[in-house]
């Protein structure tokens, strides 16, 4: 009987990246918070001030359509964090990521700061933040890129970039003589509430140390376990 093409081992047209050992730094019990916002400001503190992590508010956002169950990711820049929650802003109109979330709530969030051998993965449900607190961010936007917020209809099909150059033209006159840019009624901040976090620091041979912060509802105390590597 002949395999399927699928059963066959394949040749690989990348095999076995050559990669490093984790060797820098432990996680020990003791040294955890009881709060996992708390420790993650310790932490993201730390990474801010390496200077070889460039974007430490470099994250990969993952959303997931149903009833498909089909899962997207993209890399976003982390923007806010109050005690609900992580905060990230975009085009909430048609963007992917907009379609995602409006049949699914659920949505998880990945921080890896390579020097320091850490991730930080969150995950929860999400919540569209109140007009307020989009209007707060967008103002401290650069003016092109507030420009950009009226001109690109996010993951829709372009015929050319000549296409966008004229929708960003026609923007740059629209607004040609306004001083401050008003946040489109589409754009905004989407907030994950987390349900777990976990707080991952790289080890030799693979045998990381990996504690996560659990709880059922919003309403229900953290929990904090230990998970094997």
């Amino acid at each position: 009987m002949s395999e399927s093409p699928k059963e066959t081992t394949q040749t690989p047209i990348i095999f076995a990246p050559e990669t490093y050992q984790y060797d820098k730094y432990t996680l020990d019990e003791s040294k955890l918070s009881s709060d996992p916002i708390e420790q993650f400001t310790g932490w993201f503190k730390e990474a801010k001030e390496d200077p070889s992590e460039s974007i430490p508010e470099s994250i990969t956002f993952s959303s997931a359509e149903l009833p498909s169950g089909r899962v997207s990711s993209r890399v976003l820049l982390f923007k806010e964090l109050d005690s609900r929650g992580f905060t990230i802003y975009s085009n909430w109109g048609t963007s992917r990521k907009a379609q995602d979330i409006k049949s699914n709530p659920n949505a998880a969030i990945n921080f890896f700061w390579k020097n320091l051998q850490r991730q930080v993965r969150v995950e929860g449900f999400t919540e569209y933040v109140n007009r307020e607190t989009s209007e707060r961010y967008f103002k401290t936007r650069p003016r092109g890129s507030k420009i950009g917020a009226w001109s690109s209809p996010q993951s829709n099909e372009l015929k050319s970039r000549d296409e966008l150059e004229q929708l960003i033209k026609e923007n740059e006159k629209r607004f040609e003589n306004v001083e401050d840019i008003p946040c489109p009624d589409y754009w905004g901040g989407l907030r994950v509430v987390p349900l777990e976090i976990e707080f991952w620091q790289g080890r030799p041979s693979r045998l990381h140390d990996r504690f996560l912060y659990r709880r059922k509802t919003e309403n229900d105390p953290w929990e904090i376990i230990r998970l094997a590597p």
